[in-house]
């Protein structure tokens, strides 16, 4: 038996499963994918002029940190039930039944399906699955793509997909309905876009971003905006084009759009048809929590932080005993925010493993200090309102705690 059952080998998770194991804890770490790493494996971007976040290598370095510790990682195993019998809790796995008093859930994010006519076909991926494919296993996902979704998850990796010397012919947006949402209204979409505009590929599309910020210049911008789109390095971002349907007999063929206005409205006599081969669907992300719910622990939905979350403090813990969670389970954010939350929840743990500690009481509020630091320096968020997302589950913390 462990003392600590890491669910997710993320860099939540790995992290986590360190701070324990420096602390003389004996941890698991059970993950369903074939190797450790989580999303990381999958990251490869530029964060600043000749900075770059190398995810792979990052998951290498915190993957020889856990062995070194002799953390038990075990991959390709997946859970499916939790349960508190008195002092531990029982994990239910596809490889058998594990036991520890303390668990961490660091089971991350998983990607909104946008349905879409067509989206069987072979050839149709999730943004994500083009990410893994591409930087993990080295696959091409086709010749010429399109992206249907414009968000802040698909720009990070249609850049990624470039530099790997795949050609994405646009991005446009999926047609506005019940599941697609603000997805499908350009208006919604640009207002989201712009407070990543400081990220933008050249110096005058990030001025006329800044002054795209103000209502009045939003409306007139995207009354005017040109039919065939604005490049992002060298990819057509057409905000006034929705995809309708993906057209194809045994594989994709191609995607039928409609012109829309600022609202999503289609506009009458305006449909056309491109050509591609594979075609990526960016529905953004949302907290994975399942095992959370089937703990039985106390969830809040907080838009900000990608919807429905489970109730945990600033040390990661939740109500439930013994129970503590880290990462995108907790809100969508970056690989380092969810490692810094992975540390403070590994010694939030430790402490109350031990009791009583000084030494980890002044680490564990370093620690917390350090998520706030590194969203504050964050070059990207998901959510540009993450910090009173924050805030807001930080009172029904301290009011739940009140009671």
């Amino acid at each position: 038996m462990s003392d600590v059952i890491v669910i997710g080998a993320g860099p939540a998770g790995l992290a986590g499963a360190i701070a324990c194991a420096q602390h003389g804890l004996e941890v698991t770490v059970l993950d369903e994918f074939i190797k450790p790493g989580g999303r990381l494996l999958g990251q490869l971007h530029e964060e600043r002029p000749g900075k770059w976040w190398n995810g792979i290598e990052e998951s290498k370095r915190l993957h020889e940190k856990a062995k070194q510790l002799s953390v038990h990682i075990h991959c390709g195993v997946s859970v499916f039930d939790l349960e508190k019998a008195q002092k531990l809790w029982k994990i239910h796995t596809d490889a058998g039944t594990f036991d520890a008093p303390f668990i961490l859930l660091a089971t991350g994010a998983a990607e909104f399906p946008i349905p879409i006519p067509g989206w069987t076909l072979p050839g149709v991926m999730s943004i994500g699955a083009a990410q893994v494919m591409t930087n993990v296993h080295r696959v091409r996902a086709g010749k010429k793509g399109i992206i249907i979704g414009a968000n802040i998850l698909s720009f990070a990796i249609l850049n990624e997909l470039q530099l790997a010397g795949i050609r994405v012919e646009r991005i446009i947006l999926p047609e506005k309905n019940a599941l697609s949402q603000h997805a499908g209204i350009p208006e919604n979409v640009m207002e989201s876009l712009l407070h990543a505009s400081h990220l933008a590929p050249s110096r005058f599309l990030r001025i006329g971003s800044r002054l795209m910020k103000r209502p009045a210049f939003r409306n007139w911008g995207l009354q005017f905006y040109p039919k065939q789109g604005i490049k992002v390095n060298g990819t057509s971002l057409q905000l006034r084009k929705a995809a309708v349907e993906i057209v194809g007999k045994t594989k994709v063929e191609g995607v039928r759009t409609v012109n829309i206005d600022s609202r999503g409205n289609i506009m009458a006599n305006s449909q056309t048809e491109y050509e591609a081969d594979f075609v990526c669907i960016a529905g953004g992300l949302y907290p994975l929590a399942e095992l959370a719910a089937v703990a039985g622990c106390p969830f809040r939905y907080i838009p900000e932080l990608g919807g429905h979350v489970p109730v945990h403090s600033e040390t990661m813990e939740t109500p439930l005993e013994g129970l503590f969670v880290a990462g995108n389970i907790t809100g969508i954010e970056s690989g380092k925010i969810a490692m810094a939350q992975g540390t403070a929840a590994g010694l939030s743990i430790a402490k109350q493993a031990a009791k009583e500690s000084m030494i980890i009481d002044q680490k564990l509020d370093e620690a917390v200090r350090a998520i706030q630091e590194t969203r504050q320096a964050a070059a990207i968020q998901f959510s540009p309102n993450i910090e009173q997302g924050r805030e807001r589950m930080k009172k029904i913390w301290e009011e739940l705690s009140a009671e």
